[in-house]
């Protein structure tokens, strides 16, 4: 494995921290939250037409750029350093990979040219708000029911008269009241034939309500999503896809793209921190002179750098991604927190930008974590501990 990056990749980081430096600061994050969009629409469109984002990872002969998940991870570090709200997450790590494995070709040359060029947003929509289980991030998402069961609860789809109809509920979806459209996980068969299959539902879809959501985190906008009788089209040829494999696969290139992003973000608080200590003054002397001081950024820096390490090996290995997330959530969170200690008073305010960090990162943790089942469910997946049983552990695994 030749861990160097290449010039291509180094040049798409480093134009894309520029770009971001000049139009993404604390002031113009504030701005582009509380627009209708939750994001900036000129900045998206520059970073789709000028930079090809949403393509980056999408073939050419949809009007990609036919890169690879290290280039997207890349990408979205520095967009996690500057904690840009815009719908790349949702639409080019979450959305766009589904349309590619599961949709007709048909649906493929419509959808994936128009999300290449920035055109069409697109949001995946999970009952429940289970996207980490529906991801096979925290569970086995073939063996819980994340997507309702039955008769009732989740979303449920229905057949009639050759055209499908969506009714239910998801709540917790990201970038869902802007994107123009969403990928819609459903129930269907009731119980003989119970299954879950994922269905095309247009913004301006009949019987389609979208409210967008107060959260911890504005960075990230959230929105329930309500299906009343809303006409919709199936993802795929029929009904034999392997949706829950191909929500898993892509729970994977997700993960390890995550980590690569809240790696950016624990290195842009440290970062500003760093730039916070050796300005501010106490006894007559800048604090960060300080021994204690210096020790806890020390750690911190080792602790960022490790993350990076394991993200930018998921990126080449995406099998490793939910475990690079969890270690990158929890150094997110670790140097956020002490970003706002060293910070003093000042720190949690809406003046300073350091709370938008820590906001960050217990976001993520809520929306695809935890890390202790994160971590959990990669160790079940491995064998760690073996079977264990009521009457303690069975195959020679000692606990």
């Amino acid at each position: 494995m030749d861990a160097a990056f290449t010039a291509e990749q180094d040049e798409i980081r480093r134009t894309l921290r520029d770009l971001l430096a000049q139009h993404s600061g604390p002031g113009e994050v504030r701005a582009a939250v509380r627009t209708a969009e939750g994001h900036d629409p000129a900045l998206w469109h520059r970073l789709a037409q000028e930079l090809g984002l949403p393509g980056l990872a999408l073939p050419e002969e949809y009007g990609g750029a036919g890169c690879t998940v290290t280039e997207l991870a890349l990408a979205c570090e520095e967009t996690g350093r500057a904690l840009l709200p815009s719908p790349l997450l949702a639409t080019a790590v979450l959305a766009a990979p589904l349309i590619a494995a599961l949709g007709t070709p048909a649906q493929r040359a419509e959808l994936l040219p128009r999300i290449a060029d920035g055109a069409l947003t697109a949001a995946l929509a999970v009952p429940g708000g289970s996207m980490a289980a529906a991801l096979g991030l925290t569970a086995d998402n073939r063996a819980v029911a994340w997507a309702g069961g039955g008769r009732a609860g989740g979303v449920q789809a229905r057949l009639g008269d050759g055209r499908w109809r969506l009714y239910g509920e998801a709540g917790r979806v990201l970038d869902g009241h802007s994107a123009g459209l969403l990928l819609v996980a459903a129930h269907t068969g009731g119980y003989p034939r119970s299954r879950t299959l994922l269905f095309l539902v247009p913004a301006e879809a009949e019987g389609l309500t979208r409210t967008r959501l107060t959260s911890m985190d504005e960075t990230r906008s959230l929105a329930r999503v309500e299906l009343r009788d809303t006409p919709a089209e199936l993802l795929g040829p029929d009904e034999a896809a392997d949706v829950c494999g191909a929500l898993a696969a892509t729970g994977r290139i997700a993960a390890a793209v995550l980590a690569a992003e809240a790696v950016g973000a624990a290195a842009g608080a440290l970062a500003r921190t760093v730039t916070y200590v050796k300005e501010r003054e106490q006894f007559g002397r800048a604090i960060g002179s300080f021994q204690a001081v210096k020790h806890r950024l020390a750690d911190l820096y080792v602790r960022v750098e490790a993350a990076r390490s394991a993200a930018y090996h998921a990126a080449w290995d995406p099998a490793a991604g939910p475990l690079a997330l969890a270690q990158a959530l929890e150094a997110a969170r670790t140097v956020a927190g002490e970003a706002v200690q060293l910070h003093g008073g000042i720190g949690f305010t809406w003046e300073h930008e350091a709370h938008l960090y820590v906001k960050r990162a217990a976001g993520d943790e809520l929306l695809f974590g935890p890390v202790h089942r994160l971590r959990d469910h990669a160790a079940g997946q491995a064998g760690l501990f073996g079977d264990v049983t009521a009457d303690g552990p069975v195959h020679g695994v000692a606990v």
